[in-house]
């Protein structure tokens, strides 16, 4: 939906005016929940990296995709995420909902743990 950008403050500027605060509000999110995962662009979309990508998020037509980058995240969590359409990959935010931002910074705090016990197992 939004051309080719290098960086998440350019991705938001050029998506629609009304979705840019909502964008905007994710991005904060993300960064209070997880203050030391580094942002950048990646699938054309805007993504955060904790040791490796844990979540992303892209503005669509009618929606915002919430993509917590897990295969069975979304299966995993069904009873947090009702009211929400979902895909095995996908969380869809309504355009015209109030963003949940609790349940977001739940989510991204939940794929950082979830990351961090992969690690540790590896070890």
């Amino acid at each position: 939906m939004i051309a080719k950008v290098k960086d998440v403050p350019a991705y938001i500027g050029y998506a629609p005016t009304q979705v840019r605060a909502k964008l905007n509000q994710i991005r904060a999110a993300v960064k209070q929940a997880a203050p030391n995962a580094t942002e950048y662009i990646s699938y054309g979309m805007p993504v955060y990296k904790y040791e490796k990508p844990f979540i992303g998020f892209a503005a669509m037509k009618n929606h915002i995709g919430l993509y917590p980058m897990s295969g069975s995240f979304v299966a995993a969590h069904q009873d947090e995420l009702a009211g929400y359409k979902t895909s095995k990959g996908a969380i869809q935010l309504p355009l015209d909902r109030p963003l949940p931002i609790a349940l977001i910074k739940r989510i991204v705090r939940m794929r950082i743990q979830e990351v961090e016990e992969k690690k540790s197992r590896k070890r």
